[in-house]
């Protein structure tokens, strides 16, 4: 798997949700429980700026900043130019060091789920790439532990074996494939 290209779709798929926001309440319900749409898209920011602090500085703040000037379009081209530029073979999230290519593929679960999330709440829905949530499932199904079930991620949801690799990766992050807008 390439970490860099699963990043580069994962945030394209991303852009395409975020531009869909226009208008919407930042107060709309999400797909995550606890966050509504703005707070949402601030998360997004966070994850995005963690991601390049992590590729640019080798080091990743555990508290996030205040500051909110980029966009998120402007944020994601600067992860997306720090990959291409060579980021460190690993980054230090807190004081644990973490294989940049590890993060790159956990960004993109993070990213790319997150951007259905914001398409979902703004009520134009946007399946996943079947291709793109294959691989993302088997980050996923790596990265998330059972312990992380109620704390980061729901619980899993029931789908049948055969469904599509969109659905199952939502379903074992607890969502369902659709979310009543």
């Amino acid at each position: 798997m390439n970490s860099g290209e699963l990043l580069e779709r994962s945030l394209a798929y991303a852009l395409g949700s975020v531009a869909e926001v226009g208008s919407a309440s930042p107060g709309r319900a999400t797909p995550c429980a606890e966050w509504d749409l703005g707070e949402l898209l601030a998360h997004l920011d966070d994850s995005l700026e963690a991601l390049y602090e992590g590729l640019t500085g080798g080091r990743i703040d555990l508290l996030p900043r205040a500051d909110r000037v980029c966009g998120f379009r402007t944020r994601a081209c600067a992860v997306l130019g720090a990959w291409a530029a060579g980021p460190p073979r690993t980054t230090l999230v807190g004081e644990r060091p973490l294989d940049v290519r590890v993060m790159g593929a956990v960004g993109a679960v993070e990213i790319a789920v997150h951007g259905w999330d914001v398409a979902q709440a703004c009520g134009r829905p946007r399946p996943l790439p079947v291709a793109l949530a294959a691989e993302l499932l088997s980050v996923a199904r790596c990265v998330v532990a059972e312990e992380d079930r109620g704390v980061r991620f729901g619980a899993p949801v029931g789908v049948p074996p055969r469904a599509r690799a969109d659905v199952r990766l939502l379903a074992f992050l607890g969502r369902r494939d659709s979310f009543p807008a």
